[in-house]
């Protein structure tokens, strides 16, 4: 096996979804990285892959700028290195972007052996289009950013594709259906390929409701239908605005008038601090 650095996709749930080339690198490389130890040890006990003597270390967003020298050490002494995700594939909320971006800065071999995915996989069951999509990883954890951010990112004429905690998925749900609007179309994807798998569609008011009561447990992915851009007059948009600087400021004006008209942010934020002299 030739030196360089590895990044190998695991299952996201079924131990049975890794291929083949995947297998042979984990038999192979001389040095194991993983984010979890622990799910790597159990995933090469599964399938019969002895660890032996060789090193297995830990990488993750904790303690990368320790672990991440010793990793391309090996590999300019001439080692393999082979790095796996806690599940699914490297590099997709993921700690292994640093690890794989020194590597090339470095000038050393570096290649990705592909596999699950729960974004890929969420889009295959959602029913919805996947012509183009966004994948913008987690949302942030408060509201009020969280709607900022999804303002932003209503108009995309793409599949917005999302990672979730099951704490704030009925928060993440009601603040989408507040910005980009009750009807608009979401699939909340959970526990892709294990025992309890749920694929459940259907409007943003609908979802919101339902997990509302029935409070989710596990993985989940959350995809909503491509946005339209609105159209609205210039002479719209800054009667809006001088009514909401009424009782807001500039930064809360933006956010509750791209909310209410469907229209990207940035150009709301510009004319509000116009408008308002700043």
């Amino acid at each position: 096996m030739a030196p360089g650095l590895y990044l190998v996709a695991t299952p996201i749930g079924n131990a049975r979804d890794i291929t083949l080339r995947t297998l042979d690198i984990l038999q192979q490389a001389e040095v194991l990285a993983a984010e979890d130890t622990r799910s790597l040890r159990r995933l090469l006990e599964i399938h019969g892959i002895a660890l032996g003597d060789r090193p297995l270390i830990a990488y993750h967003d904790h303690n990368g700028a320790r672990a991440r020298p010793r990793l391309l050490a090996a590999i300019e002494a001439g080692q393999s290195v082979a790095y796996a995700s806690e599940a699914g594939t490297p590099m997709i909320s993921d700690p292994g972007f640093d690890l794989m971006r020194a590597a090339q800065e470095a000038g050393l071999a570096a290649t990705s052996a592909p596999g699950p995915s729960a974004m890929v996989t969420a889009l295959t069951l959602a029913g919805l289009p996947t012509d183009r999509f966004l994948f913008a990883g987690f949302l942030p954890n408060a509201s009020g950013a969280r709607k900022r951010t999804l303002g932003e990112l209503g108009a995309v004429p793409a599949t917005l594709v999302f990672y979730e905690s099951p704490k704030r998925l009925d928060g993440m749900l009601r603040d989408a259906e507040e910005v980009l609007g009750a009807e608009r179309q979401a699939t909340v994807c959970r526990e892709l390929t294990k025992k309890f798998e749920e694929v459940r569609r259907g409007s943003l008011s609908e979802l919101a409701a339902f997990y509302g009561q029935n409070p989710a447990k596990g993985e989940i992915v959350v995809l909503i239908g491509k946005g339209e851009a609105a159209v609205v007059s210039e002479t719209v948009m800054e009667d809006e605005i001088r009514t909401a600087l009424e009782t807001m400021s500039v930064r809360d004006a933006a956010d509750s008038v791209s909310a209410k008209l469907g229209v990207k942010r940035r150009p709301v934020y510009q004319l509000a601090m116009k408008l308002a002299g700043q």
